[in-house]
């Protein structure tokens, strides 16, 4: 299991969560993904530990805690979803959709 972590101060490090989640017991991997464009921190991040008992402790804890000016929201995270191969299928890009713009349907 891996646990989501929300609402993140732009300026937080890994170390910092491995700090603060540390309490909780061993962190196995600690991942704050950063933004293509930007180069900047998303805000979120996301922490493994080494038993499932000591993630549920975590989140039981650290949800809804305040942390460097901020609520945190602190879940069990869901799976990836497997993007799409196809360059214009999958979300986004042209096609598919509603609201604004483009032909009206019939």
């Amino acid at each position: 299991m891996t646990i989501y972590v929300g609402n993140l101060s732009y300026s937080v490090t890994e170390d910092d969560l491995k700090e603060v989640f540390g309490e909780y017991g061993t962190i196995k991997k600690v991942q704050l993904p950063i933004d293509r464009e930007t180069q900047r921190k998303r805000g979120f991040g996301f922490v493994e530990m080494e038993t499932e008992d000591q993630e549920a402790k975590a989140i039981q804890e650290l949800d809804g805690a305040e942390w460097m000016e901020r609520t945190l929201k602190v879940n069990k995270a869901r799976p990836q979803e497997e993007r799409s191969k196809s360059p214009r299928g999958g979300g986004g890009g042209w096609g598919g959709g509603g609201g604004g713009g483009g032909y009206p349907r019939r």
